[in-house]
């Protein structure tokens, strides 16, 4: 996407330097305010570490969004230019980055918008940009004043910045004329700056700004000084309220503190609405064509109106087939995540999905399951954020950093569980994943036990599914079983059952509970109809099947294709899991009151059956006899 992207009518180029997972979601918020009030395409570039680029690339393909191209850079190949440099900053290497875009960027790019991840946009972009006109020849910086003391050098006692003219300018908003920063020799110019700087100095306390400013106080005549609504700094010494008299003045604010929202401004309410309007903003409205744009339609978005052109309005089961082509907007790792798979190659990953009304669970499985674990969630982009502010209270799971908890943003009036399901197995990052539901707490040790039924069982050799048997309780406060010999006489109380013993024996029949009871080593167990056992696999496993929405069939035909593809399903004779008691979720009572819900999901059977015998040919038959035995 780098080649001729400066050709197109009208496009605007903005540049963000974004490293780390925290970055990644604040970016959000800014290219989404961005997008709201913008009329022109869009070209973003954004100079990212290996974790920002694989959630923002995900995202943006996810997203697809008209007239907006992204290309990143790999910011490990410009840590050398700068690593020189000793920076105090909060942002560490990263904020000294803008420095090097003249050497980062494409070099037939002309003029960049560069922004921090921090920032909010009140208005359209392209004003911003217009002002590349007002530039005189010399000119080739655009910047706002620096909006508190820090350069005028009184905020406390022997308080020693960095050279800056006047108050200095802050860099979280700058227009960047590439070509005639080339061609004054920009690179080798801040070079000498900071290095004649350090001397004195030593080392920088505002990352980039420093530097920026020092060559300003140099070379005055080449900044064209922004009016001060294009950077609205609120930050712990800033004295912002004297740029805006007006609430329409306001056009980006910059929320420039590691306090950010805590901020003491008398406006700061305002402010504060504005961000979370984008914070919690529906992204796929942003998903709108620009009219009067005619622009080159992206691969991904031309395969899918070719889909949506190929069903049939008419079809009763229309919704249901549209879901099945819907791309879901992704937002990989929605926290921190820092987790290196044990070197042994037995390390298993609990594999789950859950929307807002299962979040309670997750504080329990972490205290029942301490290897990794990979989460989808089903979410609007408010819930996301609530989320996020659960999981930061919450003492058990912010001290975990081995969950990857991955946002699957809701669309369409289904829930698309085996799409959200595979966006969790693909993300584990463990050669073996542990396939759950998020209301089952797996007993004691289980993670430990599976890794040693992985070496035990031959499974980097053989095709083996293994079973890990489940059971309910319908009590909410139970004293979880220490031992499979607990959780026996637990069944003979009465306080325990088998998983669905009342509703849906067939789900776990084949599991055979009566052989377990007093099994000592793994046993073969063949498969049945509807057979829906919890499993550990390995995780190039076949996906499930995406057709199969809301409730009804999601893991009976996952289980089918692994019996298809000849898995041999094993049960282990000392795991088990415990289904928790919750209110049934939205889509089961939906589906227990609708007959064209049913309808559909027979239909939607029927279809799956005829695709198993094309792909297995004669071996498929079995499923389709043993489903017209029902």
């Amino acid at each position: 996407s780098r080649a001729g992207s400066s050709r197109v009518a009208g496009l605007i180029h903005v540049a963000c330097v974004c490293a780390g997972h925290n970055a990644s979601r604040d970016v959000v918020t800014l290219v989404k305010s961005i997008l709201f009030h913008r009329r022109n395409p869009l070209h973003f570039h954004f100079i990212t570490d290996a974790v920002a680029n694989q959630i923002l690339s995900s995202l943006f393909q996810s997203w697809m969004v008209p007239s907006v191209q992204v290309s990143f850079y790999d910011a490990d190949e410009l840590k050398s230019e700068v690593s020189w440099i000793p920076n105090k900053h909060y942002s560490g290497i990263y904020g000294l980055m803008k420095l090097t875009l003249t050497k980062a960027l494409p070099s037939d790019l002309t003029k960049v918008i560069v922004l921090d991840t921090d920032i909010t946009f009140a208005t359209d972009i392209a004003e911003l940009w217009a002002i590349f006109r007002k530039f005189t020849d010399k000119q080739v910086i655009g910047l706002v004043e620096n909006q508190s003391d820090w350069y005028l050098g009184n905020l406390w006692k022997n308080h020693k910045p960095w050279p800056a003219l006047g108050r200095g300018f802050n860099t979280g908003v700058i227009l960047l004329y590439l070509e005639r920063l080339r061609r004054i020799g920009w690179e080798q110019m801040w070079r000498l700056t900071a290095e004649r700087e350090l001397m004195s100095m030593l080392s920088t306390s505002l990352a980039d700004q420093d530097i920026f400013n020092a060559f300003i106080k140099q070379n005055p005549v080449l900044v064209h000084q922004l009016p001060c609504f294009w950077n609205v700094q609120l930050s712990d010494h800033t004295r912002s309220e004297q740029c805006y008299t007006e609430v329409s003045d306001l056009k980006v604010i910059h929320w420039n503190s590691p306090k950010k929202l805590r901020v003491k401004n008398k406006h700061v309410e305002f402010f504060r609405n504005l961000y979370l309007t984008f914070l919690e903003y529906d992204g796929n409205l942003l998903r709108r064509e620009l009219f009067g744009c005619p622009s080159a339609i992206s691969p991904g978005i031309e395969i899918l109106q070719g889909a949506l052109e190929e069903l049939d309005e008419d079809d009763q089961c229309y919704d249901f087939r549209r879901e099945r082509i819907t791309v879901h907007r992704v937002h990989l790792y929605f926290l921190q995540y820092e987790y290196t798979p044990a070197g042994d190659d037995t390390d298993v990953t609990l594999v789950a999905q859950l929307s807002m009304d299962r979040l309670q669970m997750l504080e329990a499985i972490c205290k029942h399951w301490e290897g990794p674990i990979s989460l989808s969630l089903y979410m609007s982009d408010a819930e996301a954020q609530q989320f996020l502010r659960y999981a930061q209270a919450s003492e058990v799971l912010k001290n975990r950093k081995n969950v990857g908890y991955h946002i699957v943003y809701k669309e369409g009036q289904f829930y698309p569980v085996n799409l959200v399901r595979n966006v969790a197995l693909r993300n584990a990052n463990t050669p073996y994943v542990f396939l759950a539901d998020v209301d089952f707490l797996p007993m004691y040790g289980l993670y430990d036990y599976l890794r040693k039924s992985v070496v035990q069982l031959d499974m980097a050799n053989t095709k083996k599914a293994l079973v890990v048997p489940a059971f309910e309780t319908l009590r909410y406060r139970l004293s979880f079983p220490k031992s499979k010999a607990e959780l026996l006489s637990m069944l003979d109380m009465g306080t325990l059952y088998t998983f669905r013993y009342h509703v849906w024996t067939k789900g776990h029949a084949p599991t055979n509970y009566a052989k377990w009871r007093t099994a000592t080593t793994p046993y073969k167990v063949e498969w049945e109809a509807d057979f829906e056992p919890y499993v550990v696999v390995k995780r190039d496993c076949p996906e499930y099947d995406q057709r199969f929405v809301g409730f009804g069939w999601n893991k009976v035909s996952h289980i089918m294709e692994l019996d298809a593809q000849e898995y041999d399903l094993m049960v282990l004779p000392n795991a088990f899991m415990i289904h928790m008691p919750h209110a049934p979720s939205f889509d089961i009572s939906k589906f227990r009151s609708s007959p064209g819900y049913r309808y559909c999901l027979q239909t939607l059977k029927e279809e799956f059956h005829q695709d198993l015998s094309r792909k297995y040919g004669a071996a498929a038959l079995k499923y389709l006899t043993a489903q017209r035995n029902i």
